[in-house]
């Protein structure tokens, strides 16, 4: 670790001009440091850049069948979960 470790906090509220370049080089290079140990900030910022390139160039991001389905299957349980429990106690098809 660095000697001016900074907070994963501080490293994401500087994650916008980060990810743009708009920052001084003091301040990249401090942030570049702590992506180097800290696993949780890498994998926020390299999504959100990945994310924001996939945008920037209007690709379309086919899923696999397989996760298309689990997340399909995981959307429509949620809404049945969020149903039920909207419903309110009494009614003879929700548990409670």
């Amino acid at each position: 670790m660095g000697t001016t470790a900074v907070k994963c906090k501080e490293f994401l509220s500087e994650l916008n001009d980060f990810l743009d370049g708009s920052l001084e080089p003091k301040m990249y290079a401090e942030l570049q440091e702590h992506l180097q140990w800290c696993s949780n900030c890498y994998v926020v910022c390299d999504t959100t850049r990945k994310t924001i390139q996939i945008y920037k160039e209007n690709e379309i991001y086919e899923l696999p069948d397989d996760l298309r389905a689990r997340l399909q299957n995981a959307i429509l349980e949620k809404c049945r979960t969020m149903k039920a429990g909207k419903a309110g106690t009494g009614t003879p098809d929700t548990e409670s």
